[in-house]
């Protein structure tokens, strides 16, 4: 079996050519999987299996390259592909009919590891009552499981699982999930998930690979694909049903005035009225029938009901929402709204109940369903879980048609808060938000996100008013309240005054001096934004660069990436530099703090990583030399962006050190790690005019590195004077 390598990922997959006579399966596949649990999903026919059975050594790869833990596969048997490791999990269980459950598992056991069968057993206790029974006596799901316990047994570094929830219960499927997520946190057994259920694949993995047309198009957070709907149906195919055909009925609610509306009625049939799974059956006739929606010619004309679209107040001035689900937390939310009032706030309270009751509020949960792209349909349903899964798209584009919303508050539990956080991500940072929860306590990160939602935890439950919770939902309110009129105070003040054109900067601890420097030469002329580099630093950035708040960055401290390659607690998604890429602004970048590598404690540090040499730069910070071959990928993927950059670019590679850690006689100094980023970036940037990489002998700190990057700055922005060399004083 191979042994766990300190750098090598244990998959690492590069242009891999797959041919079936003529037509070409695997189209240059470029796949790493550094360790942890990697999901890969798609369409039927975009080459999932065919990658599989590559990796396995079951079809015959024209070109490329597959190596396991540094160890390249292509042209092995698939037997010593197996012992080298690698377990398998066929599509299709490839079971022995005459052979029974023991039977199977015996001939399959023999690796030392910590499965085994009586492990097997406790894992899938239905295969210990079937124990007996031959291979064709079990169900399909008995079967999959069997498979799965098969390749578990061989005790394997890599796990190589094709659709292993196929054919499934819901109830053992979010058993197998959680078997996954269990290898992922252990760290024993690395897994590839090809996989066609949706939830699964995000549930499992941090980050999910979506194959299109037999590569991989993107590799995307996990997160961001189980809740972006949107990017499911353009790539996958999934998540919206009958949406086409009933885009033009946003505007239905419960209100409508059907004798006011033109004579000519159309009845709108949706095929899949609740989302179909791989276990629905053929929807009956009478249930379409019963599903069926009329829609009037006029309705259809003007897209939207008019009483939708009225002002949120009279005057059209700004109003802070009050929303939440009014059935269940309809006390609490009015508390919150009189106190608001109470301070001369204008207020509206909008309801986010699915279960269709009146509740009398200001915004209507009818109102606001309408809003989901299949209409109150896609809100209104039997299923609970679709009702508020569709409440919480149809609210946050509600919420993106309003231009006057001043505020929002809301307090909720975990489901409440999960439905109305991502209507406040929505608005622009800067816009009050304050979610009172129940789960504020914990890691807030997928609620929160790069925006700046204030997170208050409620510390008892909101279940009606006590001492407790009139107090908490009291503070939460006077907070929203009070940034509401500071805001609207602060905006008359500077109404008269010219803003200065904003600039991104990036910073971390160990490139301070260097943001100092530049900000201290241009804070006359731009207002300067620095950002942490904790990951969600450079997310904050690049959603205002989205946003068109940022026209043009100094991206310094790109550490963000290390991380996301190493596995660190401060990551960089795989949008890293997508904002600035789809906005075409000017860039500056450099390699700040790409030395290092953050973890927590020092007891949180994987054991792949223990003999590597380690800075403590506190209690809860540890931080981790990158090696070569680390920086040599990372230097890849920086450059691979860049080339994708049609904006002016200028990269820069301080030669002195990338940190205040390396330089010379500094614990991370390592001239070699250095060299290896600098030459992969070199290598893999295509220079242009516009596009330049460029060397200075100095350290990242240096004031000299720092005047290089205003001058370069200034020269590309155009709207800055052309600044000459400082003269400075010995």
């Amino acid at each position: 079996m191979a042994e766990r390598s300190s750098t090598a990922p244990v998959l690492e997959i590069k242009g891999l050519n797959v041919y079936y006579g003529a037509s070409h399966a695997l189209q240059g596949v470029d796949l790493t999987l550094p360790h942890g649990v990697l999901s890969v999903v798609g369409r039927n026919g975009m080459g999932k299996t065919t990658l599989c059975k590559s990796i396995m050594g079951l079809v015959p790869s024209s070109s490329g390259s597959i190596r396991f833990a540094g160890q390249e596969l292509r042209g092995l048997a698939p037997a010593d592909v197996a012992r080298l490791g690698i377990g398998y999990v066929p599509q299709g269980r490839r079971l022995w009919r005459s052979l029974t459950v023991d039977e199977h598992l015996r001939l399959s056991a023999g690796n030392k590891g910590p499965w085994s069968i009586d492990r097997i057993y406790s894992t899938f206790p239905r295969l210990g009552e079937r124990k007996n029974n031959g291979g064709g006596q079990l169900s399909g799901g008995e079967q999959q499981m069997l498979a799965i316990s098969r390749a578990l047994l061989l005790n394997p570094r890599l796990l190589v699982m094709d659709e292993p929830t196929e054919g499934l219960a819901p109830v053992i499927v979010s058993q197998v999930a959680e078997m996954l997520v269990k290898l992922g946190e252990e760290g024993d057994v690395d897994v590839l998930v090809i996989e066609q259920n949706i939830g699964v694949a995000t549930r499992v993995a941090d980050k999910v690979a979506i194959m299109v047309n037999g590569r991989i198009n993107r590799i995307t957070d996990a997160g961001q694909l189980a809740g972006d709907r949107e990017l499911q149906q353009r790539l996958l195919g999934v998540g919206r049903h009958g949406e086409d055909a009933a885009a033009k009925e946003m505007a239905e609610t419960a209100s409508v005035d059907l004798p006011s509306m033109a004579a000519t009625l159309t009845k709108i049939y949706l095929s899949n009225p609740t989302t179909p799974t791989r276990w629905s059956k053929p929807v009956p006739v009478r249930i379409l029938e019963q599903s069926a929606r009329i829609q009037s010619s006029a309705a259809t004309r003007s897209g939207v009901d008019h009483t939708e679209l009225r002002p949120l107040s009279p005057g059209g001035e700004p109003i802070v929402l009050v929303a939440g689900t009014l059935d269940t937390k309809g006390e609490e939310l009015r508390f919150i709204r009189d106190l608001l009032m109470a301070e001369g706030v204008a207020v509206r309270l909008a309801d986010l109940s699915t279960s269709g009751k009146h509740s009398g509020a200001d915004i209507p949960a009818h109102q606001i369903a309408a809003f989901h792209p299949r209409g109150a349909s896609g809100v209104f349903s039997n299923d609970r879980g679709q009702s508020v899964e569709g409440m919480t798209i149809a609210f946050e584009r509600w919420i993106k048609s309003r231009g006057e919303v001043a505020g929002i508050i809301s307090a909720a539990g975990s489901g409440g808060t999960a439905m109305v956080t991502p209507a406040m991500r929505s608005l622009a940072v800067g816009v009050p938000k304050v979610m009172i929860s129940t789960i504020a306590s914990s890691d807030v990160r997928r609620y929160v996100g790069a925006s700046d939602i204030m997170m208050l935890h409620s510390v008892a439950d909101i279940e009606g008013l006590n001492s407790i919770t009139r107090s908490i939902l009291a503070n939460g309110a006077q907070a929203l309240a009070g940034m509401v009129k500071a805001r609207q105070q602060q905006a008359r003040q500077t109404s008269m005054v010219e803003e200065k054109p904003a600039v991104g900067l990036t910073m971390f601890g160990v490139t301070t001096p260097c943001i100092q420097q530049i900000t201290a030469q241009l804070k006359d002329e731009y207002d300067c934004l620095v950002f942490h580099a904790t990951g969600i630093g450079g997310q904050s950035m690049e959603n205002l660069v989205d946003g068109g708040r940022i026209p043009a960055v100094i991206d310094i401290t790109t550490t963000e990436i290390a991380d996301m390659i190493a596995g660190g607690i401060f990551p960089a998604t795989a949008d890293r530099f997508g904002a600035v890429i789809r906005k075409r602004i000017p860039f500056i970048g450099s390699v700040g703090a790409l030395d290092m590598v953050n973890f927590a404690a020092p007891d949180t540090v994987p054991d792949r990583y223990r003999n590597r040499l380690f800075y403590h730069h506190n209690p809860q910070i540890t931080l981790m030399r990158t090696t070569p071959a680390e920086n040599t990928e990372i230097g890849r993927w920086i450059g691979a962006k860049l080339n994708e950059m049609d904006g002016p670019v200028r990269f820069f590679l301080p030669e002195g050190g990338v940190s205040a850690l390396d330089r010379p006689g500094q614990p991370f100094h390592d001239k070699m790690a250095d060299v290896a980023l600098f030459r992969a970036i070199e290598e893999t940037v295509r220079p242009t005019a516009n596009r330049q990489v460029i060397r200075l002998s100095q350290h990242i700190n240096d004031p000299a590195f720092s005047d290089e990057i205003v001058r370069a700055f200034g020269m590309l922005t155009g709207g800055g004077r052309q600044r000459p060399p400082k003269v400075r004083r010995s």
